[in-house]
């Protein structure tokens, strides 16, 4: 299967460019990047609406799922002069950029992360790696954290894994791979694709919507991920808030 490239680079001005947003989060109630490498650090949310995978455990099915969600009711165009006011208008220099997957929209992404970071902001991208990133992205000031799904989470790989793109992640130097795992055979598959496309560094994140199904999942994996010497993220947004929207 041919990967999908990045879109081309032909951009809208930066007044006219629209995203569609489906929530932002952080600036009226605080809170904190709750995964990945940047766990626990304060984090404004911008959440793009729209994906194109259809993960049976997603926990943000209004971004997607039009069977149980109005995408008239879940989603809204706000143009980048007016998610970059949203966030400068908050001293926290953390934003991550999620989805859904945000991808999807990259056309619009350049001028966003041109006002981002013009006003003092550091942007994570949250990506499951299956559309390469635009080359304009990849600057001073922007990470990426790469979640690629494997079939345990609900996804044939076929359509969640694409080797082009996840080479293209792991030789920009701007990417962290992070994978959602329940088991040891979780673990042996993250291995495998980890070595086969050059994916480093691996983070395991135990999978969960709950304090205790969490808990009882790094317990889990916890030993194992330890031994590949790999690093582990538990889920705080869960922990701390119950997995509450907008938190």
């Amino acid at each position: 299967m041919t990967a999908p490239g990045p879109v081309p680079v032909e951009l809208p001005t930066s007044s006219s460019a629209r995203l569609i947003v489906a929530e932002c989060f952080g600036v009226e109630t605080p809170t904190f990047q709750g995964e990945g490498p940047s766990c626990g650090h304060p984090a404004l949310f911008i959440r793009l609406s729209r994906c194109n995978l259809t993960c049976a455990p997603c926990d943000t099915k209004y971004t997607w799922d039009w069977t149980q969600f109005d995408p008239r009711q879940e989603s809204t165009k706000r143009s980048v002069a007016d998610l970059v006011a949203w966030a400068a208008s908050s001293p926290v220099e953390l934003v991550v950029v999620t989805g859904g997957e945000p991808l999807i929209q990259q056309r619009h992404l350049p001028h966003l992360v041109d006002g981002l970071l013009g006003a003092g902001k550091r942007i994570e991208f949250e990506t499951n790696g299956t559309i390469a990133p635009d080359p304009a992205l990849l600057i001073d000031g922007v990470r990426f954290n790469v979640s690629p799904k494997l079939n345990s989470f609900g996804v044939d790989e076929s359509q969640s894994l694409h080797p082009a793109v996840l080479e293209a992640f792991a030789s920009s130097g701007r990417a962290t791979f992070k994978f959602v795992a329940s088991t040891a055979a979780d673990l042996d598959r993250i291995a495998e694709l980890a070595q086969a496309y050059g994916l480093a560094p691996v983070w395991v994140m135990p999978e969960g919507t709950t304090a205790e199904a969490i808990t009882a999942t790094t317990r889990t994996l916890a030993d194992a991920v330890a031994a590949r010497h790999w690093h582990f993220t538990t889920r705080l947004h869960v922990l701390a808030f119950a997995d509450a929207r907008g938190r």
